[in-house]
Formats: C-alpha cells, structure tokens, sequence
C-alpha cells in the first residue's frame, strides 16, 4: 500500500476523524496498482487500537478495526474486518484473499520485531 509523504503522524489531533485522510494504492508485487483505498479513520486510540472505515474501488465498505495489546512479554495484534463489495464476487474474491495478505501482514510484523 501506498502511503503520502509528510504524514508522520495517523493520531487526533493530527488527523480529523471521519474525513478521507489520502488515497492508498495497493501494488501487486510492489508495483501493479490493483486497488485503491479513500484511507478514512473513525476511531483511534493512540497505541492501541483504530477503526478504519473506509471506501475501496472494489469495495463501498472497508471496515478495519486493529487491536494491539500487551501479551505474556510480547504483543497481540487483531485485526477485525468486513467488506461490501461493489460488483458481484468481489465478496468472494474478497474472502479468499484478504485472510491470506492479512497472514503474510503479521508474518512481516513477526520477521521485522520478533516473536515472543
């Protein structure tokens, strides 16, 4: 996914909640646009959790509520979602993919900061 320069911080006051804050590119290997994300947060809890309601080209709803807690030395990540697709499949589509990019997502986050 892309990400604009200059932004530094997703955290009220920095960001008004509700309100598109950018538009995200997702790139297949890094460089094929096959999607794009209007990046809306209405919920943040600084270091703790946000929900992201946001619109996709293949989706009218992308719900994304992200939970980070403290677990026995180390940190539990969840991340809850729901989608509306805008044509027919996409659901299905959506429900084939999206748990495996969210899987390779937290296999990132093991590999970058460990696991306890």
């Amino acid at each position: 996914m892309t990400f604009p320069r200059g932004i530094e911080d997703l955290t009220p006051p920095n960001i008004e909640l509700g309100n598109r804050l950018f538009r995200s590119w997702m790139l297949l290997f890094g460089v094929v646009p096959v999607d794009f994300d209007d990046v809306t947060f209405v919920e943040v809890e600084p270091g703790r959790r946000f929900v992201e309601c946001s619109t996709m080209a293949s989706q009218r709803v992308w719900l994304h509520e992200r939970i980070v807690e403290p677990c026995d030395g180390g940190t539990l990540i969840t991340d809850r979602l729901e989608w509306e697709g805008r044509l027919p499949g996409a659901e299905l589509l959506f429900a084939a993919v999206v748990p495996q990019l969210f899987a390779w997502r937290h296999r990132q986050l093991k590999r970058n900061f460990g696991e306890a």
